[in-house]
């Protein structure tokens, strides 16, 4: 088990720069995930990383160790690829094997490595089969098979499910999380895709145009996030953003909405935002801080525009002025397009961004 340091590491592609000034620490052990849309340089760290890639600037460190100038080999790190990489004309044994062969390790060493990792993998049965006669799922158990073999200080994913269909990526997800217990080693996992990214990570890394935008444990990306941004890439559906005002009214600060409602803030929301006052804001609530209510207790009673029964909860889709809202619910029928819908905002749990920066208040 080894930590992995990244100091100002900056990456350019002749006057472009994709990646600028990383710093991040990584604990041995530490199962991190490096999450964002496409462009924002999570896969050309996790190269550099690797080695794959040169650094343009700043340093990379494994277990105190400067790497910067090391080929790949010597860096004792196991990538996993999105496309499997597989041998086509080798079994799975002897992909799994090769790189070991290589090194001239005993065959007895190699063969009771292979069928360690076959074990933890569940691919035993697999050993005499070429790649052509596998699931894209069992592929990339045997990418995974190949990487463990080798015994590295440190697992490197780049997008290893993306190829897959959503019920094998949720199973491999799980037999990914199986594995980061059963090997003990530090795991840096690349995806575009924050479910992913929540469902794994000891801690999430969200990065936005070459810069670190937040790190956080799940709990904390979700429920206090630092940035517009940040805010709205995570969670399924998305959050929702709603312009507003902070007022302070005769009967207390609230938040005065496009369409006219005023949502009244309580004593320790009026505290925290007393230095706002008067200000336009961008009100941010998730679609789970909506419940149905009884009309005469319902905060806002907008009509509905579409309803999505998802069969564990229904998403309500509806208007504020110009926002387009989308409310969580549980399971709700009778509910029809056109119907007015009484609901409840939890507005304990509102998140107030400021317009200009696009950071949290």
């Amino acid at each position: 088990m080894v930590a992995v340091s990244l100091r100002g590491v900056v990456k350019r592609f002749g006057d472009h720069q994709v990646v600028h000034g990383i710093d991040l620490e990584i604990a041995a052990n530490e199962f991190v995930v490096l999450v964002g849309p496409s462009g924002c340089g999570k896969s050309t760290i996790l190269r550099m990383i690797a080695g794959l890639e040169e650094i343009s600037g700043g340093e990379i460190a494994t277990d105190g160790r400067v790497v910067n100038e090391l080929a790949p080999k010597d860096r004792d790190i196991a990538m996993v690829f999105q496309d499997y990489a597989l041998y086509p004309h080798l079994t799975v044994q002897r992909n799994m094997s090769f790189g070991l062969e290589m090194q001239k390790l005993p065959k007895a060493e190699i063969r009771q490595r292979v069928e360690a990792a076959a074990d933890i993998l569940n691919i035993r049965n697999l050993l005499d089969r070429k790649p052509k006669a596998l699931s894209g799922g069992q592929r990339q158990r045997v990418a995974m098979g190949r990487a463990i073999v080798r015994r590295p200080k440190v697992f490197l994913f780049d997008e290893p499910l993306s190829n897959l269909d959503a019920k094998l990526r949720t199973q491999m997800r799980t037999e990914i999380k199986k594995l980061h217990r059963a090997l003990a080693t530090t795991i840096i996992y690349v995806t575009h895709d924050q479910v992913e990214a929540m469902t794994l990570a000891d801690r999430v890394v969200v990065l936005r145009d070459g810069h670190i935008e937040q790190i956080g444990t799940p709990d904390e990306i979700y429920n206090a996030p630092r940035s517009l941004f940040v805010a709205g890439f995570v969670g399924a559906p998305t959050m929702n953003f709603i312009p507003a005002r902070l007022e302070d009214g005769d009967g207390g600060a609230a938040l005065r909405l496009e369409d006219g409602t005023a949502l009244a803030l309580d004593g320790a929301q009026r505290d925290r935002y007393a230095a706002h006052l008067g200000r336009d804001v961008i009100l941010g609530l998730r679609p789970e801080f909506f419940s149905v209510a009884e009309p005469a207790r319902a905060t806002l009673t907008p009509r509905v525009n579409v309803v999505e029964p998802m069969g564990s909860d229904t998403l309500f889709y509806f208007q504020i002025g110009a926002a387009e809202l989308v409310a969580r619910t549980p399971p709700l029928s009778g509910v029809h397009p056109g119907d007015p819908l009484p609901l409840h905002v939890d507005l304990r749990r509102l998140h107030l961004f400021d317009p200009a920066t696009e950071e949290v208040l």
